[in-house]
Order: C-alpha cells, then structure tokens, then sequence
C-alpha cells in the first residue's frame, strides 16, 4: 500500500484536480491512500472568517467568496448540477453558515471546527470527480481514524486508538478502490474535531503509513525536491537526491517549509520511505527521504518570516539562573510554545519563537510579574546548515541582526 498526500496547490483549481487525478490514475493497480489539504488558500480564508467571527464583524461577503470558489471548481469538473456532489456541497456550507451563527466559549476549540471544513469539502469534491471519471474511490472522514488528545489546535495522537482505527476501516476497504481522506484533521476524546497543527497533513500521512506499515509516503508538491534553499529567494538553488531521516529531520526542526516537522519521526521508527515530488512533473525522481549515510552535503538556506523575538529580563539586580529558566519553560510548554533559538546573557533570557499572536500574549501575561519583558515582531530566522563564511555574508550583509548563533556547522540569525 502507498499513501499520497496532496497540499492546497496541487488541487487549488480545476485544472489542478484533473492533474492530480492523472496521477492518482498512473498508480491504478497500486492499493492507494489519498490523504488530502483544503483547496489552494482556503485554509487562510477560514481563518479570517473565524477571525472576524469572533470580533464580531460581518463575515456574509468573505463567506460567500469562499462558497463561489469552491463552487467554480465543482462545477468546472462535473457541471451537472443535479449530480450528487453539488448537492452536498451545498449541504456542507449550509453547515459551514449554520456553525458560523455560533461563538464557542472556547475559542480553539472553535477554532478546530470551523478550519476542518476546508479539508472535509476538498475530499468531498475530489472523491466525487475520481469516481465520476470512473476511479472507484471511497471518502473517509478522518476524524474517525486520527484519535488525539483535547488540546486544541496541535491535538497530540493517540496511537493505539489511531493503529486500531486505521486497521479497522481502511485496511479492509482499500484492496479494491482507492480511499481518500483529510490531512491535518482528528478528533478528540471527548468528540470533538482538532487539528494537528498548521501544515498537518503532512503528519496526518505519516500516521496512517506508520499504523498501517505503508510501503511508501509520496508528498506532492510545487517544487521538483526538496532544495537547499528557496528557488523564489536564491536562484543557485539545487535540489538534494536523497536525504538521511536525520538531516530531513532537522532541516524541518530549523524551519524548512516543504515536509511538516512532525512527519519524519513516525516513518523512521518504522523505515517507511518518504518521497517529496513535483505534481507538475509527476514522471520526475524528486528527493528520496530513507535510512542512508550522507556524505558531504551544500550549504543549506532555511529562511523563516513572521518571528518573534522575546527577551526576559530580571528585575531584582540577580541572574539568570535555573529557578528563572524553569519558570520560562514551564510556562512555554504549559503554552505549546516551540523555541527556534534560545540565547542567554547574565541577567536576560531571549527566544525566538512563531509569531503566534495569541500564546505571545498568554505567555506575556503568565510572566510580566517576574520578568521585564520586551519583544520585537515581524522578524525573520535565517537558519545555514553546513555554512560558509559566504553564504553568512550573502545572507546577513546589509541586515539588522538581532541575536546569532553559531555551532560547528550551523549559523543562525534573527534578523529584521
């Protein structure tokens, strides 16, 4: 069994879905798990909405963009209007609206509910077309399979109840059609819908293959490979063969934006490959992710905008020292906050982490009684692995740098 997964531009428009079907139809004697995003930016767009829903401005316009697109794409690729798909598309934003009518006082959990519809309507329109071309495919909702915790907004996996699931229902359904599920999407133990986190279904793919010992991970991207740095920032970029677990693993870790940072660990454990390929160029190698010996390998550029830069400061002419940083981390963790670089002088602790607008907040509010606290947003991480003196030098000459680092073989810098 193989398990594909496809992001929100391989399926942003009705062009993109036909392709995506064409390759799906190259694997057509293969057993195929199709693990699916949300429709180009729709995840964006619901985001503002349940922004603006909880601000209580009017959301009726955004709304109904959002139908009009989805709608677009529908009817491009079945325009039968009567067809079955149409019909419950319709159903699905009926839903969508009636939800929207209601303010959860837990505002991430409302968060959760709300987001999963881009995915659930995309793997909705997709399994309605496959089949329509005549690709037997089954939709699988994927809060039925993916057990996690109650922790909104990176809800943490349950492996035995997810093993369980996924050997239940999809392991008996997949050897004679293709079945087709969400990315980034699960279901909590009290029963309600969570997410994994921004850029999960990545992760979502990975768990399924892990569960159910797939014999390959194929993610499907806009990029030939994965690079050694952003094509649209730095033309030289080349693109890597094939990578440890290791090194994929902590070029995700620094920030690299092509594989989710969770993916990695749960095909290693079980020595699953993963492939990263262009679906704009399905017949191309791309990049080979498997238990390997690297050799020498080029500087890699990983770049990371919308950073926050946070500086705790003592307040009583004492250090830095172990009661402080225990205070700072108990309260990161409580918070699910990820650090990306950590620095400390004799009376200050800085780090700089995701701008996350609202656990920046919390975090604040947690600690301004201990600590002086300053912060500088809207900055960018610049991560070198395998750095040159001038690779630095392009990177950083001209910029203002806030905090860097160097080990033996990384740099880093917050820079504005």
């Amino acid at each position: 069994m193989k398990v594909f997964k496809f992001g929100g531009a391989s399926v942003r428009n009705a062009q993109a879905v036909r392709n995506m079907a064409s390759i799906v139809e190259r694997y057509k004697n293969e057993e195929l798990l199709i693990v699916l995003s949300a429709m180009g930016k729709t995840t964006n767009a619901l985001e503002s909405i349940w922004q603006d829903r909880l601000a209580e401005k009017n959301i009726a316009e955004k709304l109904e963009d959002l139908r009009t697109y989805h709608f677009g794409i529908l009817h491009e690729l079945i325009p039968d209007t009567q067809h079955p798909a149409a019909t419950e598309l319709a159903q699905w934003f009926e839903q969508l609206n009636n939800y929207l009518q209601k303010v959860d006082s837990n505002a991430n959990r409302y968060y959760d509910a709300l987001i999963s519809f881009g995915e659930l309507v995309s793997s909705h329109i997709v399994a309605h077309y496959l089949n329509h071309i005549g690709c037997p495919t089954q939709w699988l909702d994927a809060r039925e399979v993916i057990a996690t915790d109650n922790t909104a907004r990176e809800g943490k996996i349950d492996w035995e109840k997810t093993h369980e699931r996924c050997n239940q229902l999809i392991k008996p359904n997949i050897k004679n059609k293709r079945i087709i599920t969400q990315g980034f999407i699960g279901k909590s133990e009290d029963g309600y819908t969570t997410t994994l986190g921004r850029e999960g279904s990545d992760f979502t793919a990975a768990i399924v293959a892990s569960c159910l010992q797939a014999e390959s991970v194929s993610i499907w991207k806009d990029v030939p490979g994965i690079l050694n740095c952003d094509p649209k920032l730095f033309a030289d970029a080349v693109k890597f063969e094939e990578l440890s677990y290791q090194e994929a693993a902590e070029m995700t870790y620094y920030g690299a934006s092509v594989i989710h940072p969770k993916t990695i660990k749960p095909l290693a454990n079980k020595n699953i490959p993963l492939w990263v390929k262009s679906f704009e160029a399905p017949e191309e190698r791309g990049t080979l992710i498997h238990d390997c010996i690297m050799g020498q390998l080029p500087p890699c550029i990983i770049i990371k905008p919308n950073q926050c830069l946070i500086t705790f400061k003592v307040t009583d002419f004492t250090f830095i020292n172990e009661e402080n940083l225990s205070l700072i981390f108990h309260s990161l963790d409580a918070l699910n906050i990820k650090i990306n670089v950590m620095q400390n002088t004799a009376i200050s602790f800085s780090i700089c982490v995701d701008n996350q607008d609202y656990k920046i907040k919390a975090l604040i509010n947690r600690l301004q009684d201990h600590f002086k606290i300053l912060y500088n947003e809207d900055l960018t991480l610049a991560t070198v692995k395998n750095y040159s003196p001038e690779v630095i030098k392009r990177i950083s000459e001209g910029k203002k740098i806030y905090l860097e680092q160097r080990s033996r073989s990384n740099f880093q810098a917050v820079m504005a």
